[in-house]
């Protein structure tokens, strides 16, 4: 076999051997993928490391590794499905003070598994933007108790970041359950004992409701008691049997053993084609028959008969991870240089949506109030008339200051060029400008990871080409920005559409109904989702095996999902390409260099006081 010339295989190869032995399994599979890392089964995915092993990527891959395999070890799947509660907030605290419990567990047996973790959860804390946030809301209360656990734990100090969030929920664990807190160190060993102390912990800081029946609580005994007792007084007696029989033996002493044998025989036969008369109903007894599998859930919410032939190549992967730190840095060097003229226009846009913004807040004020601050503009009607009470005003919260929007960005090959260059500096400027409102920004991506079907289609080919096989080819969801990272820190990664041979096909309903998961799953109020796109959804590996409008109509199932719910507000701008047939709400564009304006117009639009101007705008049907 040929030596790999990659100086980080002999590393990876080390490391795997290590996490093989510190899981206590040497049948144990360890992948490295740019996919999310995480343990299925007996299989290990771990970070990729680049040919340049950083100093980051290798803490970041020892810690991953140490952590999934103290999990492997320490974790029984079957006592965690036991007591997992059925509510998606209470399930995420149990599942964040598990993990938590078995980094302690490492701690307690090898220590050296606390230092790398602790490097692993600094560097998501800080990728995440912990360390920025200030206010307890801001913060995921399932993390902060999973950080709280592992710090009561192990006596260790937690990296800043993830400190930060620890301290800003801390008090208000401790206030709700500490009392069940001080039982931690004795818990940690078992984990029944443990599920239950933290089923216990969840219920103490009001979620309660959300855990669902209690795995401990008996069953109806005494009624199954009772009926076995039934159960045995009908049959006849074996012992009392037995004896008529020798009773009956000892009345016949002159009857020969042979004769005896016979009978039994005989007795033996008449019982065997009994049990065949009764074969079906003994084998399958009313109420026992084998149930069928339950169907599988649809692969899409909008459309059931929507079919997709493999996910297994599907990847939903954060920009950093698709490029190297540096090729990152150059690529936005790149975009900035090739933007430098527009840049003026796009920053006095996003100046004007600002000002429209706090333009609202400097005028929301409630006046003729009872109490709150004084209203210094109507004082004179006090001196002229020393009877009038004092008047007092209040300013209102802001609708916009709850609000998430989320960017959805057209990756696909056709998008090369002016195009996508003014979608990635408008997507960074807009962010900011909202950034500075308080309103959270979410930049994603959509393409695939090969022309004409990737992996996917290979796998049908050699399946034997099946009819009708559904959506074949194998995505690739980016995320750029998630909602809670500042854009300081995430300003690069746009650089990233910059990359040659990233844009390739795009799939729009999948990526759209992607995008309205990760949205509505927001804690904010208000969520907005605005889609850019070129054109209409194409992927030739798709059309070619499946009616020409297959991708076109589950968009539009989507849209119509989306709206019916109307958990979310949706818009989107069409560049070159008529939206307006798809979206309600939506603007077509004949120039990439309008786009800016017409983001800015939509995003004023949705946050206008006015809802006949808010209503005016969204309802444009075409190009201005």
């Amino acid at each position: 076999m040929a030596q790999s010339d990659n100086p980080a295989d002999p590393f990876k190869k080390a490391l795997a051997e290590a996490t093989k032995v510190l899981a206590d399994n040497p049948e144990l599979s360890v992948t490295y993928s740019v996919d999310p890392a995480g343990l299925t089964g007996e299989a290990m995915r771990l970070p990729q490391i680049s040919r340049r092993m950083t100093k980051d990527e290798v803490l970041q891959a020892r810690g991953t590794a140490d952590a999934l395999a103290l999990r492997h070890k320490f974790h029984d799947s079957s006592v965690s499905a036991r007591y997992t509660p059925a509510g998606e907030m209470a399930r995420e605290l149990y599942d964040a003070m598990e993990s938590a419990r078995c980094e302690a567990m490492g701690a307690r047996e090898m220590p050296g598994t606390a230092g790398n973790i602790d490097a692993k959860i600094g560097a998501e804390a800080l990728r995440r933007g912990y360390d920025q946030i200030k206010d307890p809301s801001e913060a995921p209360l399932p993390v902060a108790a999973g950080y709280l656990i592992r710090h009561l734990a192990t006596g260790r100090t937690l990296p800043r970041a993830a400190d930060n969030v620890m301290q800003l929920w801390q008090g208000f664990i401790e206030d709700h359950a500490g009392g069940t807190l001080d039982d931690l160190q004795a818990k940690l060993a078992d984990q029944t004992e443990f599920a239950r102390f933290s089923r216990q912990i969840i219920k103490d800081l009001g979620y309660g409701d959300q855990l669902g029946d209690d795995p401990d609580a008996p069953d109806d005994e005494d009624q199954d008691e009772a009926d076995q007792e039934a159960q045995e007084e009908e049959q006849p007696d074996s012992t009392g049997q037995d004896e008529s029989d020798e009773d009956q033996a000892d009345a016949d002493p002159e009857q020969s053993q042979e004769e005896q044998q016979d009978d039994a025989q005989a007795q033996v036969s008449m019982d065997d084609m009994a049990d065949e008369e009764m074969g079906d109903e003994t084998e399958m007894p009313e109420g026992e028959a084998p149930l069928e599998p339950p169907a599988p859930q649809p692969y899409s919410e909008a459309d059931p008969a929507y079919a997709v032939y493999s996910t297994n190549f599907d990847e939903e992967i954060a920009a950093e991870d698709l490029a190297e730190p540096v090729e990152l840095e150059r690529l936005r060097a790149y975009l900035d240089q090739q933007l430098e003229p527009l840049k003026g226009a796009v920053s006095r846009l996003a100046n004007k949506l600002q000002r429209r913004l706090q333009a609202q807040q400097n005028r929301s004020w409630e006046f003729d109030r009872e109490e709150g601050i004084l209203d210094a503009g109507r004082l004179a009607r006090v001196v002229a008339n020393p009877t009038t009470p004092l008047s007092f005003k209040i300013e209102k919260d802001m609708e916009f200051r709850d609000t998430v929007v989320t960017l959805l960005l057209d990756n696909s090959g056709s998008m090369r060029g002016r195009p996508i260059s003014i979608a990635a500096i408008c997507a960074d400027v807009l962010s900011k400008t909202l950034e500075r409102c308080q309103v959270k920004v979410e930049i994603l991506g959509f393409t695939t990871r090969a022309w004409k079907g990737g992996q996917s289609r290979e796998t049908w080919l050699n399946e034997g080409r099946p009819q009708l096989p559904g959506r074949l080819n194998d995505l690739r969801h980016i995320i750029y920005k998630s909602a809670d990272a500042p854009m300081r820190r995430t300003r690069n990664n746009l650089g990233l559409m910059m990359k040659e041979g990233l844009l390739k096909e795009n799939i729009d309903g999948e990526a759209l109904e992607w995008a309205h998961r990760r949205i509505v799953n927001r804690r904010e109020q208000r969520k907005i989702l605005m889609v850019i796109s070129d054109g209409a959804p194409v992927d030739d590996s798709t059309l070619s095996v499946n009616p020409a409008n297959y991708l076109e109509k589950h968009l539009r199932d989507v849209i119509a999902m989306v709206e019916k719910r109307k958990q979310v507000e949706l818009l989107a701008i069409g560049i070159g390409h008529d939206v307006t047939r798809y979206y309600d709400r939506a603007v077509t564009i004949t120039d990439a260099d309008q786009l800016a304006g017409a983001m800015t117009e939509q995003l004023a639009a949705l946050f206008d006081s006015d809802p006949r101007a808010r209503a005016r705008v969204m309802g444009i049907k075409k190009a201005s």
